[in-house]
């Protein structure tokens, strides 16, 4: 455990340890917070001792003399009724001294204070982050007062063993030890009120609830006729891998156990796809589709993704090669008959079968969510609210399935004004008016910057829908997915607007007008603005505002630049177009201005308030305040 402190030495084999703070919170918060779902600490033993054992199993691939004679992995769980005591016992891998003091209980390194803030006070909910953070250890304490962990690391000498001591109050002591066998015992000394758990019964109850499905048994003394443990051990899980069982029999409760075991959620999955595929590739896949968000999903490295078995032997987690970062939500079980068991994270980024494993994979998960969009809306619109934002990565990241992840997107729209993102491009499609060839969306940093921006007058003025993208993934959607269904994706705020075909004989007229009406105006702009803009142009977006911003085809949005430039990225240069409305009040004031200063500084203004409906951010905020406030004052 890291930066704990020695308070005493008594000899070179024993020391005595102070928890840090964060861990004494920990604790407090195991014994008081979580106690009417106290039984979790059999979950959370049992599944530390399956994770020893796979390690185990896993470095015997290339050094078989670490089992010592002992391949059958397997883990008991005894109990004293006299004594109050229940042991977990495993001959996994084990852990050394510092493996101890770095491993018990990970939050003391640095999660601690992330696992504390994640706390709701729902004991349902608390107890299942204790298994997302790697804490599970520590919910020995919820029902002892006092924790023995006593082992050895596989391949280590007999007199290399550790014991680990603690009463959960006063720090922990370490001492070097004896012990024969490799693995890990752990004896809970249980309270007095919590000695119901010294009972066979209590104990199986509690095991076949929580671990009937981990793939390795999970052994018990066999009771006599009177109820007394027996020298004769049983296995009392199923200790079947539960994605090698035929689907014919398991029950969707089979399925959703197995998963809040496996990967430590406390709510059922939304979906899974259990698949058998036999041919040229042979290998069995169990994926699930979760309901919430993995506290993990934005952080750059992931703890979680798809379990790599082969031949049902684990091999490891994997984050990036079994699952494209778009699908990084998706949680499941790969099991390979053509992969070599000491295959490595190198040898899988350019395996062939790995890649076509992982196409099919990807395959059934889109088919998945296209089945759920389909069948039931309400679900989806559950997964999309959580997972959205990630699936939006994916026309970018995987052009093979652009179409297929375009169907599953949802968006906000003009059609409905509601921030609710349940729009599809298909809806979008076939409302589109007679001759309209583009799909036309606006991105902005909100979803009210975007539903008031003023490059939608026009548009709401003539009924065409217009896609309101808010989600800062979009400027990189709409980068990857450029058109659908044969209709290019189109930003209003960008490039010149050609929206001559919905307009009338009448329109066209009028803006005929306008526009040489507005010719003298238009030239003092560009005079006055200089360097400032690429150009200044009559615009055809506006019916209320007095002017806009309008990008080139190729430019970031102005919000995404700051952005960029906030994280320290260099933005190539690009100037702006100002298109203004020749019939706003504003300009036809500034057509009547004759002192070239005050029109120059009601430019400054224009172009200023367009920048700002842009997200944009001013390079001299204080000048524009004092133009603004000056012009007031002369017009009061």
């Amino acid at each position: 455990m890291t930066n704990t402190k020695t308070k005493k030495k008594a000899s070179s084999k024993k020391e005595n340890m102070e928890f840090q703070t964060e861990v004494n919170q920990l604790l407090q918060l195991m014994i008081h917070s979580l106690y009417s779902n106290k039984e979790i600490f059999v979950r959370e033993l049992i599944s530390n001792a399956s994770d020893a054992c796979d390690k185990l199993r896993f470095e015997a691939i290339s050094n078989d003399a670490l089992y010592e004679g002992d391949p059958e992995l397997r883990i008991e769980v005894e109990f004293d009724e006299e004594a109050g005591t229940v042991t977990f016992r495993d001959n996994g891998i084990g852990m050394n001294r510092s493996e101890v003091v770095e491993n018990i209980g990970t939050i003391a390194k640095s999660g601690t204070k992330e696992f504390l803030s994640k706390m709701t006070g729902d004991a349902a909910k608390d107890s299942n982050l204790i298994g997302q953070f790697g804490v599970g250890f520590y919910s020995s304490f919820i029902v002892a007062d006092k924790v023995t962990l006593t082992t050895r690391r596989a391949g280590d000498k007999e007199d290399q063993g550790v014991t680990w001591e603690s009463d959960g109050q006063s720090g922990f002591t370490l001492e070097d030890t004896k012990k024969k066998t490799h693995g890990t015992e752990i004896v809970l000394h249980l309270k007095e009120e919590e000695k119901e758990f010294a009972n066979s019964w209590r104990l199986r109850s509690v095991i076949s609830t929580y671990s009937d499905h981990i793939p390795l048994p999970v052994k018990m003394l066999k009771l006599d006729e009177e109820g007394k443990p027996t020298d004769e051990w049983e296995v009392v899980n199923k200790a079947n891998a539960l994605w090698t069982e035929p689907k014919s029999d398991l029950k969707d409760e089979d399925y959703q156990e197995f998963y809040k075991t496996t990967f430590h959620d406390y709510e059922n999955p939304l979906a899974w796809s259990h698949n058998h595929v036999e041919g040229k590739l042979e290998y069995k896949s169990l994926l699930y589709i979760p309901a919430k968000a993995p506290f993990d999903l934005w952080e750059p490295e992931q703890k979680n993704g798809i379990k790599l078995y082969v031949q049902r032997v684990f091999i490891m987690d994997d984050t990036k090669n079994l699952m494209p970062h778009y699908l990084r939500f998706v949680r499941g079980i790969i099991d390979s008959n053509d992969l070599p068991l000491n295959v490595s994270r190198e040898i899988l980024q350019s395996n062939k079968v790995v890649d076509s494993m992982r196409k099919a994979s990807v395959k059934k998960v889109l088919g998945q969510l296209e089945k759920m969009a389909k069948n039931d809306k309400e679900k989806y619109q559950k997964f999309w609210n959580e997972f959205g934002k990630v699936l939006k990565e994916g026309p970018a990241e995987d052009f093979s399935n652009k179409e297929q992840i375009a169907k599953l997107l949802r968006f906000s729209s003009t059609e409905t004004d509601s921030e609710e993102q349940t729009v599809t491009l298909e809806d979008y499609v076939s409302r589109m008016k007679e001759g309209q060839e583009e799909i036309y969306y606006i991105t902005a940093d909100s979803f009210t910057s975007a539903k008031n921006s003023p490059h939608l007058e026009v548009f709401r003025k003539k009924g065409i829908e217009v896609l309101l993208l808010s989600d800062r993934v979009d400027e990189w959607l709409t980068n990857g997915l450029q058109e659908f269904d044969g209709k290019k994706l189109q930003s209003v705020a960008k490039g010149e607007l050609d929206l001559s075909k919905f307009d009338s004989d009448e329109d066209k007229k009028e803006q005929e007008q306008a526009e040489e009406k507005a010719s003298s105006v238009i030239k003092h702009l560009k005079e006055v603005l200089g360097d400032k803009v690429e150009d200044v142009r009559v615009s055809h977006r506006l019916t209320s505002s007095p002017s806009c911003i309008v990008l080139n085809e190729q430019d970031m949005a102005l919000y995404m630049q700051n952005l960029m430039k906030q994280a320290g990225h260099e933005m190539p240069e690009s100037k702006p177009v100002l298109e203004v409305n020749p019939t706003h009040p504003l300009i036809e004031r500034m057509e009547a201005e004759t002192d070239d200063d005050q029109f120059s500084d009601w430019a400054d203004i224009l172009f200023d308030q367009a920048l700002l409906a842009e997200g944009a951010q001013l390079e001299d905020p204080a000048g524009f305040v004092s133009k603004l406030n000056k012009l007031m004052l002369k017009m009061s």
